[in-house]
C-alpha cells in the first residue's frame, strides 16, 4: 500500500521554501545512513541535487511536471523519514514518495544481506559494526551510464564538476529555481544536442560519452524505474559493453545502481581494491572477484561494506 501518510500543504519548519505537500516513507531497520546519506550528498551534482539542513534535496520528473523532493534524515531507531514536495503537484507525493524509495534502497530487508554477508568471517565484524548499509541507487539507468562515463577516473570533485556543467548546459530549467537546485538531470533527448567542445574531457573521454548519448537516444537503457527482469537487464548491459570506452566498471556501475543488481560488484574499484587488500582479502582485482563469489548473491552491499571501510567524504554525513 502506500509509504506516505499525511498529505498535504504544510509551511517549511525553519526553511525559506513552502512546502507543497509532506509524508513519511516507511523502510525496514536498521538502516546505516552515514554511508547512504553520505554518499549522495558528498556525489550531489549542483543545480540538481543537493544537501541542506539534514536532508538530501533532488529535482525529479513527475507526472504533473517537474518537482524538487526532500528526503531528511531519520531519527536513530525511526521506521520512516520525512518527505517533503517543495515544488510540483501535490498529488504527485506519491510519486516523488516511490522515487525517493528507490534512489535510498529503502525496500531493502536489511537482515537478508546482512545475513550472507556475516557468514563470512572477514566480512562479519564490518557488518556488526554497520548493520543496515544500503546502496545508494540512481533515478534512471540512463543517469547512471552518463554519470558513470564522466565520473571515469577521476576524483569525485572532478566528476561532480563535469556533470554540474552537463546539466547547466542541457538539463531542463525548472520553472523556479527551488533550495538551490534549478535543473532536472538531461533525458537522452536533450543530450543530443551535446558536442565535443564542451566537454573538458580527454579526446577518448570525450568520444564515449558521445557514443552513448547517441545509444541512448536509440533506446538503449530506456527502461522503467525499478529492477526489470534479469533477460531484459542481460540485453541491455550485453549492449552497453559493447559501446568503445565503456568497461566492466562502468557497466558493474549501471547494473548495481541504475537497475538494481544486488550482485553487481566491481572487483576493479581502486577503492574497493585498497579496502580489500586492507582486510587481507585480495591483492588484485581477479583475486577480489574470485574472493566475491563468497558474498553473493549480495556482493553489492558487500562492495558497501568494503567501500564503508575508507576515508572517504561518502562514508559520512556532511558536517
Amino acid at each position: 500500500m502506500s509509504a506516505v501518510v499525511g498529505t498535504g500543504s504544510s509551511p517549511g519548519d525553519g526553511a525559506e521554501v513552502a512546502v507543497v505537500a509532506t509524508g513519511e516513507v516507511t523502510f525496514t531497520p536498521p538502516l546505516h545512513v552515514d554511508q547512504l546519506f553520505g554518499h549522495l550528498a558528498a556525489t550531489a551534482v549542483p543545480g540538481v541535487e543537493g544537501w541542506a539542513d539534514g536532508a538530501l534535496l533532488r529535482a525529479l520528473s513527475l507526472p504533473s511536471g517537474p518537482g524538487v523532493v526532500r528526503a531528511h534524515l531519520p531519527a536513530e531507531g525511526a521506521v520512516s523519514l520525512r518527505l517533503d514536495l517543495l515544488a510540483g503537484a501535490a498529488a504527485d507525493l506519491q510519486h516523488a514518495a516511490d522515487a525517493v524509495r528507490w534512489w535510498l534502497d529503502l525496500d531493502a530487508d536489511p537482515a537478508v544481506a546482512d545475513e550472507v554477508l556475516a557468514g563470512d568471517a572477514d566480512l562479519a565484524p564490518l557488518v556488526a559494526a554497520a548493520p543496515g548499509r544500503r546502496v545508494p541507487r540512481s533515478l534512471s539507468a540512463a543517469e547512471t551510464a552518463v554519470r558513470a562515463v564522466l565520473g571515469q577516473q577521476v576524483s569525485t570533485a572532478a566528476a561532480r564538476t563535469h556533470t554540474a556543467r552537463l546539466v547547466a548546459g542541457h538539463g531542463e530549467p525548472l520553472p523556479t529555481p527551488v533550495a538551490g537546485l534549478t535543473h532536472l538531470f538531461p533525458s537522452p533527448a536533450r543530450l543530443a544536442a551535446l558536442v565535443a567542445e564542451e566537454l573538458a574531457l580527454p579526446r577518448s573521454r570525450q568520444q564515449t560519452l558521445l557514443g552513448l548519448v547517441a545509444a541512448l537516444g536509440d533506446g538503449l537503457l530506456d527502461l522503467p524505474p525499478g529492477r526489470p527482469t534479469p533477460s531484459l537487464t542481460a540485453e541491455h548491459l550485453t549492449a552497453l559493453r559493447a559501446l568503445p570506452g565503456v568497461g566492466p566498471w562502468t557497466a558493474s556501475t549501471v547494473a548495481l545502481r541504475g537497475l538494481g543488481d544486488d550482485d553487481a560488484f566491481l572487483p576493479s574499484d581502486l577503492g574497493a581494491l585498497a579496502a580489500a587488500r586492507s582486510l587481507g582479502l585480495a591483492q588484485d582485482a581477479r583475486g577480489l572477484e574470485r574472493r566475491s563469489a563468497d558474498w553473493s548473491p549480495v556482493r553489492g552491499y558487500a562492495l558497501q561494506h568494503l567501500w564503508g571501510t575508507l576515508p572517504h567524504a561518502v562514508n559520512r554525513l556532511p558536517g
